[in-house]
């Protein structure tokens, strides 16, 4: 009687819920499903000889090699590829979402633009005319549907690519995805990467472990703040890189043919837990932390909680990634023989301790000079 007396609008948005979701599920790839793996065998691949300046796209033009699309430009690690890659003599293209405020900065640097949708997949191929390799940066957005960017858009873009020809497809995922699949978000990352091995496109699959640029945010302003930060009283450990450095690795996995079909799994130096990184930002800021733990019982709860409501979906996925974050594990991995493949050297590698320094350094020294104290939360190297 409580469900008939409710609004017509109700239960229409329901049932509207529900219908989506026996679609997904109707639609599922077998790849999104724990346990599966692809048929194995391959089709052909577009190729060249490695001395070859050009290769032939779908319509048989020439294309050289030194053509890039970048795809989630404008993101975290997607600017500072665009960056490296120009400054090594790359033609870049950049792929960026129809926006208000324009991504200028790119064209500033050199680049060029086009805009799409991920997706609506009709919108991508005129991207990828002309283009020797992709480079896939993008994700979804907090705010967004990590279903429709993390898998549907990515299925898209690898057709496409492929159709059109596309010589390198550069992907990125996350360290130990295949490990995690229960964690929706890491389980769409090793389908991609499934999915991309028999796309027929050479490829080259990098796993990240962790970014250093968030642990500013994240840990070096509050603590220069004098404000609260939030902990785990977890082991986990994680080799952080700088994305800078990341740029650097990409760009070497593309112009060397022993990064080619590859999985590579990209580390720091050296692996941190939160308490570390906490005791390093003191020191270097000189001040005490204060430090607000989250017990991973408490994730876990939450996260079984909100499984109950189709509103809070994509807050439990949230939640079950944040739930392996602070399980007590390593995002780390032997970098020895993946130096080898990219032709680099740990020397060339910025180490958290070098990177935290620098940024303390710089914000106490502007600190020093204007005679007062900190009140910004955007001081980024």
């Amino acid at each position: 009687m409580r469900a008939a007396s409710r609004p017509a609008s109700a239960r229409e948005g329901r049932s509207l819920a529900r219908t989506r979701a026996r679609r997904r599920e109707t639609a599922r790839p077998r790849w999104l499903d724990v346990g599966a793996s692809p048929a194995r065998g391959r089709a052909s691949r577009a190729s060249a000889d490695a001395g070859a300046s050009d290769t032939l796209d779908a319509g048989g033009t020439a294309v050289k090699k030194t053509s890039l699309l970048v795809i989630g430009a404008t993101g975290t690690l997607g600017r500072q590829v665009v960056r490296r890659a120009l400054d090594e003599g790359y033609d870049v293209r950049c792929l960026v979402r129809p926006r208000l405020n324009p991504a200028d900065f790119l064209r500033d640097w050199g680049a060029t633009t086009v805009s799409a949708d991920l997706t609506k997949p009709e919108m991508l191929p005129p991207a990828f005319v002309g283009v020797h390799t992709v480079i896939d940066c993008s994700t979804a957005r907090p705010e967004e549907d990590s279903y429709a960017i993390d898998w549907e858009a990515k299925v898209a873009t690898i057709q496409t690519a492929a159709a059109m020809g596309i010589a390198r497809y550069v992907f990125f995922s996350i360290d130990q995805c295949d490990k995690h699949r229960e964690v929706p978000l890491m389980n769409m990352k090793y389908a991609v990467e499934e999915y991309l091995k028999v796309s027929g496109m050479d490829f080259t699959v990098l796993r990240l472990c962790g970014f250093m640029q968030p642990l500013i945010a994240g840990y070096a302003v509050p603590v220069l703040e004098e404000q609260p930060l939030w902990g785990t009283d977890d082991d986990t450990r994680t080799a952080y890189l700088d994305t800078q450095d990341v740029a650097k690795m990409t760009l070497a996995a593309v112009r060397r043919d022993e990064a080619a079909n590859k999985v590579l799994t990209l580390a720091g130096p050296k692996s941190y837990s939160v308490r570390e990184v906490i005791a390093l930002c003191e020191k270097l800021g000189g001040a005490e932390a204060k430090v607000q733990k989250v017990p991973v019982g408490l994730l876990k709860f939450t996260r079984a909680f909100t499984r109950f409501f189709q509103w809070s979906s994509a807050a439990s996925d949230r939640l079950a990634f944040a739930e392996i974050l602070a399980s007590g594990i390593k995002f780390d991995a032997d970098m020895t023989e993946t130096y080898k493949i990219l032709g680099m050297s740990e020397d060339e590698v910025t180490t958290l301790e070098q990177y935290l320094e620098e940024y303390f350094s710089k914000i106490l020294k502007k600190l020093k000079e204007v005679g007062g104290e900190s009140r910004q939360r955007d001081f980024y190297l």
